[in-house]
């Protein structure tokens, strides 16, 4: 992926805020069953922190923390309210397809990961997107959770701090 300018705008906050608020279920596309692996992690958050249901999607596993792991969007018991993906660049515009076909409402792309085509095809087809942004810290940041895995220290400064 070559590095471009970033064009797309996403949603604000608060739109982000009520994205959240107005899901009840998530598809991980793209969990592990690495507990290295940022998908793990958020799925863990997700299971034992939120009220979402949440399903796990990746063809090659069959559980992952206790829960099933389905093979594509398609085989989910429902429509998920939010997708959020870990897949590499190349494989993105293929997710769209699949939550498109789903009818999810919602394609959320996890940090770091930004493609401007799928955005916009995304939203011409009446999906909210969230680009480059982690689900968990996202959800945590609005819901008082940030002290999970040490992100509260308790100090707002972008001063690194000097201990007496």
């Amino acid at each position: 992926m070559s590095i471009t300018e970033r064009t797309w705008v996403g949603p604000t906050a608060t739109d982000r805020l009520r994205t959240l608020r107005a899901t009840r279920s998530v598809a991980i596309v793209g969990a592990s069953d690495k507990p290295s692996r940022a998908s793990y992690f958020v799925a863990t958050y997700l299971l034992s922190s939120t009220r979402y249901r949440v399903h796990l999607v990746n063809p090659t596993v069959t559980t992952i923390l206790g829960q099933p792991v389905y093979r594509s969007l398609a085989d989910l018991p429902e429509v998920p309210d939010l997708v959020d993906v870990f897949r590499r660049h190349d494989d993105l515009p293929g997710v769209l397809e699949e939550t498109l076909a789903v009818g999810a409402r919602t394609l959320w792309l996890q940090l770091g990961s930004w493609h401007e085509d799928v955005a916009r095809d995304a939203e011409a087809a009446g999906l909210d997107v969230v680009m480059d942004r982690c689900l968990k810290i996202e959800h945590a940041r609005f819901h008082g959770g940030l002290n999970l895995a040490g992100f509260n220290t308790g100090v707002i400064s972008s001063k690194r701090q000097v201990v007496a």
